[in-house]
């Protein structure tokens, strides 16, 4: 059973979404989303604890030996994301069926999960691709599913912005497979264990033009300024449960996939400097973005933008401190973006708008919203104890023990992204959260003129689901230390894979 287990989270949501095409009563179709992804999770921390205690899990599919194959791989950092990807895609689920997203005619409720669970076997196999071209397959998947998700009962403005992301989406993809067929062409693989040695031996030239080629590509993927346009445009229009999962999921693949090519296939001995100039300027005027705005899901958009800068923080680097790091901030930001939506959801509900102007007219939204707000806000502007400040504070030692302009000269960004950070939610507070009644005299306000108003509540499944993100984001914070060091250690991986390529390939198969 352990050599299939790599299998099991690409397998079984596929096997979920075949099942639920059949005619099946809607409380039937709930419950075999939600248990198909908790035994997902189950697997995936089964995976998690053998890969740091074994070594990276390997299966090749149908018994053919990589390059030959198909090779799913399963190592500290895939499977760590895979779990904490899982967890997020599943408490986002309870909060779209509390919600009633898409649920209200039997066909839409049939795609929606079906959308759902193909969106989470793309991801999966993502983490665990152990080649260039299956990577590529894991991008097409997520874009075919989150595409029905962000349309499905859409509007015209839906419908716009996701022909948006689809078209932005579709010029990555066509760049990302020319690129592969270049590389096959040069090295005769796009087996990841393999092309690492046969990249070294080509020229620096061509070598630096598939590095930059791949950056550009997975930086369209990861909305890296100033090919990020499409997500601010697209991701607010969704309902909330799926800007949730989009926000907490997507970018943060695209993120993976260059943590993992950037050190397997171009391995660097110090800081590089265009990476640090992307990160600098992607923390930055992402968030001045982001303080521009008056539409909060926008906000939010705009900030997601801005701190995957801090991601490629630690990258930039290119030592076990940064990619610690950025590690950590990438599993940090999954949660407590994840729970930022979902609050902003329940925000929203409760206003009627999402103009922040409009909603200093709206009555208090109650405490338990305000808190499942405010706490992932104060994460993510790296407020301490959270796990926000505790991610940040790797990468700031991490650019002081590294040294030189360029850390230096990222740290400072990074500090000065945070201020703007709380900024922004400090807008977001005095708007919508100590929102005020109207007072005497005056006339109340008009009521709820959006969509997400009149069809969303504040459930007990939403509340439980919103409450379930902001509790995991707290539980970051206290278990920071065994965090970093299996952090730590899959840093180590990263900088060191040749335990990696033994395990994929086998020993003296380099």
């Amino acid at each position: 059973m352990t050599g299939a287990l790599p299998a099991l989270p690409v397998l079984l949501p596929v096997l979920g979404a075949g099942l639920v095409l059949f005619p099946l009563p809607h409380a039937v179709v709930r419950a075999l989303s939600t248990g198909v992804l908790t035994v997902v999770l189950v697997c995936e921390a089964a995976l998690l604890v053998l890969a740091d205690s074994r070594g990276p899990q390997v299966l090749h599919v149908g018994g053919w030996p990589a390059p030959l194959g198909v090779t799913l791989v399963a190592d500290r950092l895939s499977a760590l994301l895979l779990t904490v990807s899982t967890l997020v895609a599943l408490a986002v689920l309870v909060f779209a069926i509390g919600q009633g997203t898409a649920e209200e005619r039997p066909r839409a409720a049939v795609v929606f999960h079906l959308a759902y669970l193909l969106l989470v076997t793309g991801v999966s196999l993502a983490f665990l691709s152990g080649d260039l071209f299956n990577l590529f397959v894991a991008f097409e998947v997520m874009l075919a599913a989150s595409y029905v998700l962000i349309t499905l009962d859409a509007d015209e403005s839906r419908t716009s912005a996701g022909m948006t992301y689809t078209i932005v989406s579709l010029t990555s993809s066509l760049l990302f497979l020319s690129l592969i067929a270049l590389v096959y062409a040069a090295t005769g693989t796009v087996t990841l264990a393999q092309l690492g040695p046969r990249l070294a031996e080509l020229p620096d030239g061509l070598n630096g033009a598939f590095a930059l080629l791949l950056l550009s590509v997975l930086g369209i993927k990861t909305a890296i300024i100033p090919m990020h346009f499409w997500l601010p445009d697209s991701y607010p229009t969704a309902p909330s449960p799926i800007t949730a999962v989009f926000a907490a999921l997507l970018t943060k693949v695209g993120v993976y996939a260059l943590l993992r090519t950037q050190t397997l296939l171009f391995p660097r001995t110090d800081v590089w400097t265009l990476l640090a100039c992307a990160a600098i300027i992607t923390m930055i005027v992402g968030i001045l973005g982001a303080i521009a705005q008056d539409d909060l899901n926008r906000l939010l958009s705009f900030t997601l933008v801005s701190h995957i800068g801090y991601m490629l923080f630690g990258l930039a680097l290119f030592d076990t401190r940064g990619l610690t790091g950025s590690i950590l901030y990438v599993v940090h930001h999954i949660v407590v973006q994840a729970a930022l939506f979902l609050a902003a959801g329940l925000v929203v509900g409760r206003a009627g708008t999402a103009a922040l102007h409009r909603m200093t007219r709206r009555p208090y939204p109650g405490l338990l919203v305000v808190a499942l707000f405010a706490v992932p806000a104060m994460s993510l502007s790296g407020i301490p104890p959270f796990s926000g400040f505790i991610a940040k504070l790797a990468l700031l030692q991490a650019g002081a023990a590294q040294g030189g302009p360029a850390a230096y000269a990222l740290a400072a960004s990074a500090l000065l992204t945070s201020l703007l950070t709380l900024y922004a939610m400090t807008r977001v507070w005095t708007a919508a959260l100590t929102a005020r009644a109207p007072a005497h005299g005056e006339e109340p306000p008009p009521e709820p003129d959006t969509p997400t108003a009149r069809t969303s509540g504040t459930g007990r499944l939403m509340l439980a689901a919103a409450a379930g993100m902001t509790v995991t984001g707290l539980a970051i914070a206290v278990w920071a230390g065994p965090l970093a060091d299996l952090g730590t250690r899959a840093a180590e991986d990263l900088l060191h894979p040749q335990a990696y390529r033994s395990a994929v390939l086998g020993e003296g198969n380099r």
